[in-house]
């Protein structure tokens, strides 16, 4: 007989999520000489899905009878892509030149099509490793990795969702989603550290760069203020307003297409979530032509991230830090670590032949494979005025990431097949 958790009120579980985000937030940006070298070592985003996993391994709060998931993943999510999905500048974006956009795709392709390769890899070593059919396959554990990936933590919830991945697996995954991620940042971060010395090795012109340090100063000068609250209803009406409209028309698109289309099942065309979030990105891309897209002057995009740090806790809610332990789930790092390498490849071959800088490889890399949350650390390393192109890449990542580890998560399902 399984015994009851000690909270079983959601109301509670929220409080005590809300506590250890609070906790995390706090402690990171401490001046404190502990909490510095330890957040050295130890992500803040790891500890976003960790500590809450504790709750559920230790029988405090119990994630899958909680709706907290369900609650944060079908109001917060879609609000959260919006906020930032309609930031995206793609004038700007261009403005960058096209060797940038080049490696943030070539990052993309990369992600896409590692993916299947290290599937291929591993199961030729171990094809015990990608069995099974059900939701706990590894293939749609993948999947989240995708998402990842190319967009970031909304939407590798939205792959969890669309390709309905297990609680085990999508733990696992997680882990390996923030151990490789991480090791592969270190790498960039030292080769920034080196940016001259490369640059002048592959005979890179730096001069687009220069001028891009004074745009992006100016921009921010320009247009960044303190939020009122007008400011911040706004961004509300648009989030949530947005977020209903998306819900209304994939209560529409969804059962269509399971009536009148059902082989369009295996494209996720009969899922109302996966409409939901093609719409909420529609949308949002849209709003980036409009004046609209000014709200994130007065701070859209942390909004949003508010948003994603309690979908982030409430994942975690969902995982059993105990089943992590199997000898099995190194296969998975496996995975990751050779996906890794098929993405940096790829990066570091194009950079070579178009000679890319290297700072629009390493962030088009980080855009990709960090996201919102790390691109502008990279791209801070390179000069604390360049982090703001970091933030720019990775929301252009969040643009094209739904779409992407959608495609991505099709060829892995052929494969695994």
């Amino acid at each position: 007989m399984t015994t009851p958790a000690l909270v079983t009120n959601d109301a509670t579980a929220l409080g005590l999520l809300a506590a250890i985000l609070g906790f995390v937030f706090y402690t990171n940006s401490s001046n404190n000489p502990f909490w510095k070298k330890f957040y050295t070592f130890v992500p803040a985003l790891l500890l976003c899905y960790f500590l809450p996993s504790l709750l559920n391994t230790f029988g405090i709060v119990d994630g899958h009878s909680s709706n907290l998931y369900f609650v944060a993943s079908r109001y917060l999510l879609p609000a959260c892509l919006v906020l930032l999905i309609l930031s995206v500048d793609l004038k700007a974006i261009l403005g960058l030149g096209p060797k940038a956009i080049v490696m943030f795709l070539t990052g993309t392709i990369g992600i896409v099509i590692g993916g299947p390769i290290a599937l291929l890899i591993i199961s030729a070593l171990n094809p015990e490793v990608i069995g099974g059919h059900g939701p706990d396959a590894v293939w749609r554990g993948m999947t989240t990795l995708a998402g990842s990936w190319i967009g970031g933590g909304a939407n590798q919830a939205s792959m969890k969702e669309i390709y309905e991945v297990g609680g085990d697996i999508f733990s696992v995954m997680v882990t390996v989603d923030v151990i490789v991620a991480n090791i592969w940042m270190a790498v960039l971060l030292l080769m920034a550290s080196r940016a001259k010395q490369i640059d002048a090795k592959t005979g890179a012109d730096t001069s687009a760069i220069e001028r891009l340090k004074v745009r992006v100063e100016q921009y921010h000068a320009e247009n960044a203020r303190i939020p009122s609250l007008p400011d911040l209803m706004m961004i509300v009406a648009v989030g949530f307003g947005i977020t209903g409209i998306a819900h209304f028309g994939a209560d529409i698109l969804g059962p269509f297409f399971e009536a009148n289309y059902p082989w369009t099942r295996d494209y996720s065309l009969t899922s109302k979530f996966f409409w939901l979030v093609v719409i909420v990105t529609t949308i949002g891309l849209a709003l980036s032509f409009t004046r609209v897209r000014h709200i994130e002057a007065a701070g859209a995009s942390k909004v949003a991230s508010a948003f994603l740090y309690i979908l982030v806790a409430t994942i975690g809610l969902h995982m059993d830090v105990s089943k992590l332990a199997d000898e099995q789930n190194l296969w998975y790092f496996a995975i990751g670590m050779i996906w890794m390498i098929v993405h940096a490849s790829f990066m570091l071959i194009v950079a070579k032949i178009i000679k890319a800088p290297l700072f629009y490889m390493a962030v088009g890399s980080q855009a990709n494979v960090g996201g919102a949350a790390s691109a502008p650390v990279v791209a801070a390393a390179f000069h604390p005025a360049l982090a703001p192109v970091g933030v720019l890449l990775a929301v252009f990542g969040y643009a094209v990431g739904t779409y992407m580890a959608w495609l991505c998560g099709q060829l892995l399902q052929v494969i695994a097949a």
